[in-house]
């Protein structure tokens, strides 16, 4: 794995840890723990990173690479919802960190890809012994979380106008 300090800017840009300032030392130092509990996965072209209703208790980082996001629906199609690139400064598996839960979609290496992984039960020992690491990345989940029930309230009011609409125009 690259050093502290050549992680450390990748990790500082992703919305989970961006509550921390690399510049003040307590938040390097925690930042550091959260270093110290990554592993590397290297994945092929077309290998599964996460299988949609599978327990996980990994969360990733991608680090290189390209991924695909997928999620079956409820007629058993898949449908593909984003290409993902390294560049981006995705994540993915987060919720794993706080509960181990089925995953709600696939991700596949689309290229060779490599992430940084972090199990659920370091994540929780890092938090045990550096509270504010809890507190910040479960406060970034929160507001994260919030956007995704309101996008999601928002699209089913679409989709319940466009029913009426569409048994307006039937009837």
């Amino acid at each position: 794995m690259d050093s502290f300090e050549q992680v450390l800017p990748k990790l500082v840009k992703l919305q989970l840890f961006s509550d921390f300032d690399p510049e003040k030392e307590d938040d390097k130092r925690i930042l550091k723990l959260v270093y110290d509990s990554l592993s590397v996965q290297k994945f092929k072209a077309g290998q599964t990173i996460i299988t949609e209703g599978e327990v996980g208790d990994s969360f990733y980082i991608l680090y290189s690479g390209q991924v695909l996001i997928t999620r079956g629906t409820p007629a058993g199609d898949v449908i593909a919802l984003a290409t993902l690139s390294a560049e981006q400064n995705i994540f993915f598996g987060e919720m794993a960190i706080i509960s181990n839960d089925q995953r709600s979609a696939t991700v596949t290496a689309k290229t060779e890809c490599s992430t940084l992984t972090l199990s659920g039960k370091r994540f929780t020992r890092i938090c045990d012994s550096e509270p504010v690491l809890g507190y910040r990345v479960l406060s970034v989940l929160a507001r994260r979380l919030a956007n995704t029930v309101r996008e999601t309230n928002k699209d089913k009011a679409i989709l319940y106008e466009a029913l009426c609409n569409e048994i307006e125009i039937g009837v």
